[in-house]
């Protein structure tokens, strides 16, 4: 049983009686890190597999959290050494970087609105090192990758995506409900916080309130279209992510949620309103 599915057979209000912030949380220290899944008073245990939640190890998410952290850095040293024997010259225009025979060892792109310099030694946003794994992961991955042909505004959903029903879900937990739940009434200032980041308007033909083209990475941009919402007629806020068709030639589905995943943090760290 994964994290999602746990949740699934909780009441999702985020109580907080289990002792974690969120029923997700919770799901995760349950299915990942050992914890028991009677803390919560609304599981019924019996639909849980016999293996799982029926006694705590003790661990829970420290656990996860810790094993996380080591798979994390081991895949952060393996993408540093793919990067090393690259040719910089030849890659950065597949990527949309920016390369120069002065600093022949060194490319410069934005990521989310911020400027990178990544050398074969070393990855710096906004002047400063970049310590988070999972970041340093998706931005090695980009330039692993190898890069491709520009996006050129052929828009998909995840679902339309190779083997990725398993990711749609996770990319309405990690980013779109998110959004939607966050900026609910609130649409220009959804609009003008995605200008803050390098956005810009997409294709007028779409129907949604706001619609902005966001690049996370270079040949990465995410069409984000934001519905709000409309008490009178009953409608909640919505949100949509689309990519563009070409995007795995530029990172693989975990990195591309991941991606949105880390968009919907930049906003969220922009905007100085309270939920």
């Amino acid at each position: 049983m994964n994290p999602l599915e746990f949740v699934a057979l909780t009441p999702k209000s985020n109580c907080g009686q289990c002792g974690h912030p969120t029923c997700l949380a919770f799901g995760v220290a349950v299915t990942k890190g050992g914890a028991a899944a009677t803390a919560c008073p609304f599981v019924d245990i019996e639909a849980l597999p016999v293996d799982l939640g029926r006694t705590d190890t003790g661990k829970g998410l420290a656990a996860v959290d810790r094993g996380q952290e080591e798979r994390d850095m081991a895949l952060v040293t393996h993408l540093k050494s793919k990067i090393r024997t690259l040719d910089f010259s030849g890659l950065a225009a597949r990527l949309g970087a920016v390369w120069s025979a002065e600093n022949p060892d060194e490319l410069r792109f934005h990521y989310l609105g911020r400027p990178v310099v990544l050398d074969r030694l070393r990855l710096e946003v906004d002047g400063r090192d970049l310590v988070d794994p999972r970041d340093q992961i998706l931005i090695y991955n980009y330039v692993a990758f190898g890069g491709g042909n520009p996006p050129d505004g052929t828009w998909v959903g995840m679902e339309s995506l190779p083997n990725s029903i398993s990711k749609v879900r996770t990319l309405s937990t990690y980013c779109e409900e998110r959004l939607s739940t966050r900026f609910s009434g609130r649409a220009p200032a959804f609009e003008e916080l995605c200008q803050q980041v390098g956005g810009f308007p997409g294709a007028s033909e779409q129907s949604a309130d706001v619609g902005m083209v966001i690049p996370v990475l270079p040949f990465v941009p995410l069409y984000v279209l934001f519905w709000d919402e409309e008490p009178q007629d009953g409608f909640e806020a919505r949100v949509k992510v689309l990519f563009d068709h070409r995007v795995m030639d530029f990172l693989d589905l975990e990195s591309l949620v991941f991606a949105a995943e880390r968009l919907a943090d930049r906003l969220a760290e922009l905007d100085g309103h309270e939920e």
